[in-house]
């Protein structure tokens, strides 16, 4: 019997009334399978409610995945794809596989030769980037940067050194709880001519981008964005 498709399923990246960021056809995907690998079952349900006309949830196959599930463990959700079976992975918020765990089950099924297809949704680092009006043609996502302010502050210096000697955007994040201290950090860190970009809740309506040099984020007032989820871009080269 062939194998079923794995399919990469994005997520809204916060709770919208009208969907505009998940095409149709993604949709359409989604809504025909029965066995769905999820960072947290909550979540997932909420967003399959979202969707509506998917298959009943009492009908679907859950498998837990995140970064604490055993290998072992997952070796087992490729039985239903090798017994024929479609499946596909839920981000818990954007495109599975980037800064995230599902990246575990892609490599899996690549070994055993199951079908992969990605599927057009939301990427907050891509959407960030594109606004950020920084170096597209070369950049780096570092995901998380240590919690240990003086080890996060040695790193910023880092990434800010890599973006003025190779003219790379330096991109990252932080839990949205500590983003203001992050904010601190890089502007007490870096030099007044760098550039900073900051992209909070996008596709949201909240959505605020701001994208300036150091010089000018410490003359302005700065943003709130505790509890808002944010992506950092640095970029040190000069105009």
């Amino acid at each position: 019997m062939n194998t079923g498709t794995l399919y990469l399923i994005p997520t809204t990246l916060g709770k919208t009334g009208e969907n505009n960021s998940i095409p149709e056809y993604t949709l359409t995907i989604l809504r025909k399978l029965d066995v769905l690998m999820v960072e947290n079952l909550k979540s997932a349900t909420s967003f399959l409610q979202w969707v509506g006309e998917t298959v009943p949830e009492y009908e679907i196959d859950f498998y837990h995945l995140n970064k604490n599930t055993p290998e072992q463990e997952i070796h087992s959700f490729l039985k239903p794809l090798l017994d024929g079976h479609d499946a596909g992975i839920l981000s818990e918020a954007g495109a599975p596989g980037v800064a995230d765990p599902g990246a575990k089950m892609v490599k899996l099924a690549h070994q055993y030769q199951i079908k992969v297809v990605p599927l057009a949704g939301p990427s907050s680092i891509l959407l960030a980037l594109m606004a950020s009006g920084f170096n597209g043609q070369e950049f780096a996502f570092h995901g998380y940067l240590p919690m240990d302010q003086n080890k996060r502050k040695s790193m910023i210096t880092q990434l800010e050194g890599e973006s003025r000697r190779h003219g790379k955007t330096q991109i990252f994040m932080e839990a949205p709880y500590r983003n203001n201290e992050m904010l601190k950090d890089i502007l007490s860190t870096c030099s007044e001519a760098t550039r900073l970009c900051t992209a909070t809740d996008i596709t949201l309506a909240s959505e605020r981008i701001i994208s300036k040099y150091i010089s000018e984020w410490k003359s302005s007032k700065l943003p709130d964005l505790h509890k808002r989820p944010t992506i950092f871009i640095l970029y040190g080269q000069s105009d």
